[in-house]
This record gives C-alpha cells, structure tokens and sequence, in this order.
C-alpha cells in the first residue's frame, strides 16, 4: 500500500479528540448502561413489570420484534427527508417514553402496544446511529468512533446488568420498575447529550432531496453493497452465537454448569471494552483496508467456531480442561468481534452515497436483524442433529463471507475500501462554523 496510506498518524496522535465527541460518546455509554438494565433479563424483567406469564410475554416479544422490522426502511427514508440527528433524537423519546410507560401496561394490549412502540424505536436506532456517525465524521475518524462505540456499548451492557442486579437484590420486585424508569432516565439524558453535537455544514451541491426521490430502487440496483449486504448477513449468524450456542454447548456437550455462561459472557464483554479501541487503532496505524480488517474477522471468527466444533465433540472429560479451551475459544471469538465490527461498519457507512445514506443503512441493518431472527431456531435445530453441527455452519459461512468481502473490494468504492487520513469535519455549537467543508460526495 502506498506510503501515503500507512503513515499518517502523527494527526490522530495530535489531536485526540473531534468537537462535540465526548458529548457523543457519554450519549452512547449513557444508553448502552440503561440496555444493559433489561437486556439480558428481558423476560423476567417484563414477567415482573406486566404480571403476564412468561409463554405471552416471549410470544410478545417476538411478534412486534419481526413487526418492528418495518421501521428500518421507515427509518431510512426519514434520515434521508430530515437528517439522522434529528431521526435520532425522536428515537431516543420514542424508546424513554417506552420504558417509562411498562409499568403501566399491565394488561395484554397495552404491553403490546407499549412494546411495539418500544420495537420500532429499537430496531431503527442502530441504523440511524450508523447515518449519524457517517455525518459527524470521516476517513479513520470515523473507524475510531466505529470501534469506541462498540466498545461503550460491551461496557456499558455489562455495567447494566451489574446494575440492574443490583436493585432487584435490595428492592426485590420494585426493583424491576425502577430498573424500568432508570432505563428510561437514560435515554433522556442521551438525548441531551447527543443535542449538543452537530455535523458539518454541506455545500448545496452535497444535499440528500436531489436523490431522494429514488427511493429504495437505487439501494436494491447497487450490487456491490447488497454483496456487502449478504457479507455481514454470514458473519452476523456468528455474533448470535454467543447468546444462543455458547449456553447449548456448556450445558449440553460440556454438561457444565451456568455459571460458565456467565464467565464466557464476561470475557466477551471486558475483552471488547477493554480491547476494542486498541485493536481497531493497530488496524488504523498499519493502513490496513477496510475489507481486508474486516475480512480477517472473519477469518478469526471460523478459527474459533472450528475450536469449539472440535470442542463439541471431543467433549474433554477434565473439567478444568474443558473450562480452560472454552474460555481460549472465547477469547478468540471475542478478538475477532473486535478487527470485524469497526471495520465492517465504517465500510458500509462509507460505501453508501451521502444523499442516500439513510435508505442504504437501513437496508445495511436488515442483514443484523435477519441473522437474530434466524439463528436461534436454525442453532437449536441443528444442535439436535448434532453438537458440531452448527459451529461447522457457522465455520462454512464466516469463510463464505471473508472471500466474498475480498472479491467485493475491486468493486466498492475506493474511499469507502481505503482508509484515508483523519479529517477534522466535526463543529460544535460553541465552535466558529466556518469549517472546510467536505470535498467529498461519498463515505
């Protein structure tokens, strides 16, 4: 790679942080912390609040969760109209009045209601916050907030859930209405946060209506990125297995006990906070092509499911032996996680063009959404056949996947493959607006 690529580094060292940055980040730690209070007691977190059994509550769930699907595309024709920033802000109400209102909606129809309300904000959000980060930042800037981001969000779930532990064990059942209205409290003070963050103003000739009555057409016509599109759908099914297969293996295979679940969740969850940034920087520094960042994801990823077929069927009968090459196989699942994620996003974010950016997101989302809808049925299915079964699959589509983003390469946009040098384009509302402008059209 050209040494124009590899060595400018020296800005990102200078300058550390973009205008309004922390602002943005509080915003995502302060909403990952409130996720982190319900997600993983989704079921009996509503079973408390609602007083329905669990069988209607997951039934629930599941219904506005495929239901809420339909706000993507919603979703990304409003970032197109109206700009993420605002599309954000109105999905950070949607979501706090949500879980402000649980409490309340104790009989069957209001907590569906409540909840596909709460669906709608949640499937969205991701996709909008994507646009965001495409708006408020470019070139390695943009890869750095990729992975600071998703380092946020793994601390600050487990934060959460600490938490959220926390106030169950000194309130007992109030403590899942205070959990509730503590979640809510933090979407609020996220909206607040993210108010004060602003993007780049544009020139005339970059602004989104232009295009924007071409719809989802242009996005389904782009071969190159509904490739990207299928590419991130491979490697999603893999980022499901940590919350559905790694319990299956411990307690079936492994015949461990749960608390091993817990101590693999963690791992992950330290790991990615602790190692996300530092990982993606390496990638930054050494120039390294988004496709090929996140292509060697994926290679990691089938390194780790092979481990742990070979694992699910040899079935070392030492329990330390099995706890010690589970926790290894974690390890490097989460190290994969880690060189994937930041790269494979900011790809996407840059791949779409800025007027359409919205629309190309959403869609870029649907790959996510469809992989956590499918995998728990196909894992169990499959596990029932046999127990190597499913990391097999997951070792065949995480290489289908990491050959299908190298050959993308040639056809992607070059500023979206390419890392660039980072470009200071963020301005706050107590900075001069008078700010060099993007040359840029695209990423």
């Amino acid at each position: 790679m050209p040494p124009s690529r590899t060595r400018p580094t020296s800005p990102t060292r200078a300058t550390t942080r973009l205008p309004g940055e922390k602002a943005m980040l509080g915003a995502m730690a302060v909403d990952s912390v409130g996720s982190g209070m319900y997600v993983p007691f989704s079921l009996v977190f509503f079973h408390h609040i609602t007083g329905l059994s669990f069988a209607v509550v997951g039934a629930v769930l599941t219904a506005v969760g495929l239901v809420g699907m339909a706000a993507l595309p919603l979703a990304g024709a409003a970032v197109d109209r109206y700009g993420a920033r605002r599309v954000q802000l109105l999905l950070y109400g949607v979501r706090g009045a949500g879980f402000a209102l649980y409490p309340f909606a104790t009989a069957l129809p209001a907590f569906a209601a409540v909840a596909l309300g709460t669906a709608f904000g949640d499937r969205a959000f991701p996709a909008v916050q994507q646009s965001w980060i495409g708006e408020v930042a470019t070139g390695a800037d943009r890869d750095r907030l990729q992975a600071a981001g998703r380092a946020l969000r793994n601390g600050g779930l487990g934060a959460g859930a600490l938490l959220a532990s926390l106030v169950v064990t000194l309130a007992g059942d109030r403590g899942f209405i205070a959990a509730a209205w503590l979640n809510a409290a933090s979407f609020a003070v996220a909206w607040l946060l993210m108010r004060r963050v602003q993007a780049p103003a544009r020139p005339a000739a970059q602004a989104a209506p232009k295009a924007a009555g071409a719809g989802y057409r242009v996005v389904f016509a782009d071969r190159p990125f509904l490739g990207l599109t299928s590419a991130n759908f491979l490697v999603a099914l893999g980022y499901s297995a940590l919350s559905v297969l790694f319990p299956l293996l411990i307690a079936g295979s492994l015949h461990g006990p749960q608390s091993l679940t817990g101590a693999a969740f963690t791992v992950n969850t330290v790991l990615c906070a602790v190692g996300g940034v530092h990982i993606a920087r390496l990638s930054r520094r050494g120039g390294a092509r988004r496709t090929r960042s996140a292509a060697l994801g994926a290679v990691l990823f089938a390194s780790a499911f092979a481990g742990l077929a070979v694992l699910a069927t040899v079935r070392p009968q030492a329990g330390w032996v099995s706890v010690g090459l589970l926790l290894a196989l974690v390890t490097l699942y989460t190290v994969a996680e880690t060189v994937h994620n930041p790269a494979a996003s900011s790809l996407a974010v840059a791949a779409a063009p800025e007027a359409l950016r919205g629309r190309y997101m959403a869609a870029y989302q649907l790959s996510w959404s469809l992989a956590s809808i499918l995998a728990p049925s196909l894992f169990t299915a499959l596990t029932a056949a046999g127990a190597a079964l499913p990391w097999l699959l997951l070792v065949g589509t995480s290489l289908g996947a990491a050959g299908l983003l190298l050959r993308l390469e040639r056809v992607l946009p070059a500023e979206a493959v390419n890392l660039p040098a980072p470009r200071r384009t963020w301005h706050s509302p107590a900075r001069p607006a008078n700010l060099p402008a993007r040359t840029a059209a695209r990423g």
